[in-house]
């Protein structure tokens, strides 16, 4: 053996030990220990059961429910194992032809409702997975989802409002909804 080699070897397996097993075992467990709920994935449990997680958007499609941004995951919808954008560009005719196919859908879906259709509603977000959708798009919807469900409108928007998440930090992004957790306090108030 040269003398380059025996060297060269102990710092590999001691690299390989700190890197590869060290850290991320410390990183887990501080993570495990700091932020116990995130680390598990953020999970929504009801009755005992996980239903979803606060990270990763569902496909809802009943009219009934509140739906979130697109998925740009395919050919399943809200795949986190196919996470990322559509990488279709603002002229790409793909996309035109999609967003134009979204606003009919929601125009069809509610007929009466002739307000600005939000852009979130009829674009994916960039990991394709989002679970969040704007307050705008959440109260776009809000009349069909009182028409369905048979509610007063103004129990929808005060469920909306009451499910808006502020700015993070009051200043960084948008007011948003949770999609799932607002489906299931809709689904709470038993209509």
């Amino acid at each position: 053996m040269t003398p380059l080699v025996r060297p060269a070897l102990v710092l590999f397996v001691a690299l390989t030990a700190l890197t590869g097993i060290a850290y991320p075992l410390a990183v887990t467990g501080i993570g495990q220990a700091v932020f116990p709920e995130q680390a598990a994935g953020s999970l929504i449990i009801k009755n005992g059961k996980p239903v979803g997680s606060s990270l990763i958007g569902q496909n809802f499609s009943d009219p009934k429910y509140l739906w979130g941004r697109p998925s740009a995951t395919s050919p399943m919808p809200y795949n986190a194992s196919g996470s990322g954008g559509s990488n279709l560009g603002p002229l790409n005719p793909a996309l035109t032809d999609a967003v134009k196919g979204r606003i009919e859908a929601l125009r069809a879906a509610d007929p009466g409702n002739t307000a600005w259709v939000p852009v979130d509603l009829v674009t994916a977000s960039g990991s394709g997975l989002d679970p969040h959708l704007s307050a705008a798009g959440a109260q776009f919807q809000a009349a069909r989802l009182a028409k369905v469900r048979h509610l007063p409108l103004q129990v929808v928007l005060e469920l909306i409002d009451k499910h808006t998440e502020g700015r993070l930090f009051g200043l960084l992004g948008e007011p948003r909804v949770n999609v799932l957790q607002f489906n299931m306090a809709l689904n709470a108030i038993g209509a």
